[in-house]
């Protein structure tokens, strides 16, 4: 019989602490703490619940994150935190195991994870690899762009498209809406920290009317990478790196279904904690895809993925 252990979650009425609570719900092996509705703000109850945990997930603002973190003394509390507060301090582990081969041992021994952003581990799961192969230059300047649903907003978020499908109200929520256009999103940094960039990517998000789903698209001049490169040394360098990875599909070369369609669909990886990494290209020009469910491999299925990993349970339990 598998070991027991306790999990608390500390944000549990958000978007990412209620998909954990799901995941986590018929799990024999793990005893979820709850804190009662009038004590979520009671900063003494939720230390102790922080520290009776064997693994608490903070899925708050990054200040409450930090605040949270700062409450733990128990040496043997792990922490998976779903905020940006810590995805590139060197005293916490980033929470994807795919990244490369000393990962998972990085997690397991680590009592601090940094739960990474939604539209990061697409982009960091695609371009990685290449760098780390040296197809694609870490001094490169590239750019990115990534259509996701509205869930990836948050409760707010969800409630105001929600609400207008309802009522068929502001039409402005019915077409594709691009944000972020300071171009300083929050996930920048760790997409340069954890592929090894060393310039920062031109990176432009866009929100859409659909619930769950994101894909994230990288083009490149294959003029700008390792000389000689073409699509068939990308692919490869993809499949060889997530060789045997259960929630990591390279898919083939021009991916022959994407291409008879004519179109792409973001949503096909929704309700799994699986990335499908694409790449299509010309005699010139290459494509990079990834595509995952923000809630899931973006979010809450990666925090419980790096639980997993960190208790020694199969990885793929409760996914």
């Amino acid at each position: 019989m598998n070991q027991r252990h306790t999990v608390f979650v500390d944000g549990q009425e958000g978007t990412t602490g209620l998909r954990i609570h799901e995941y986590l719900a018929a799990r024999p092996d793990i005893e979820v703490l709850r804190i009662d509705a009038d004590k979520r703000k009671d900063v003494a109850e939720r230390a102790r619940l922080l520290n009776a945990a064997d693994v608490a997930f903070l899925c708050l603002p990054d200040a409450a994150s930090r605040e949270a973190a700062s409450l733990v003394t128990n040496p043997k509390t792990c922490l998976i935190d779903a905020s940006t507060a810590f995805r590139t301090d060197p005293a916490w582990v980033f929470g994807l195991p795919e990244l490369w081969a000393g990962q998972r041992q990085a997690i397991r021994a680590s009592k601090r994870i940094a739960n990474p952003g939604c539209h990061a581990s697409a982009f960091i799961l695609l371009m990685r690899p290449l760098v780390d192969a040296g197809l694609v230059d870490a001094g490169m300047g590239v750019t990115a762009t990534s259509i996701t649903g509205y869930s990836g907003g948050g409760k707010k978020m969800i409630e105001q498209y929600e609400a207008a499908a309802l009522s068929g109200g502001d039409p402005l929520l019915r077409s594709p809406r691009p944000y972020a256009l300071g171009l300083a999103h929050k996930h920048i940094p760790e997409m340069m920290a954890h592929t090894g960039l060393k310039v920062a990517p031109v990176f432009m998000p866009i929100v859409s009317s659909f619930y769950k789903g994101l894909c994230v698209s990288v083009p490149l001049h294959l003029s700008a990478l390792k000389p000689g490169t073409k699509g068939e040394a990308i692919q490869q360098a993809l499949a060889r790196h997530y060789e045997g990875e259960r929630f990591v599909r390279v898919m083939p070369l021009g991916d022959p279904d994407t291409l008879t369609s004519g179109f792409f669909d973001v949503q096909v990886c929704n309700d799994t904690n699986r990335v499908d990494l694409f790449v299509f290209s010309n005699a010139t020009q290459v494509v990079l895809m990834a595509r995952l469910d923000n809630l899931g491999k973006g979010a809450s299925g990666a925090a419980v993925q790096s639980m997993n990993v960190h208790l020694g349970c199969e990885e793929g339990l409760g996914l």
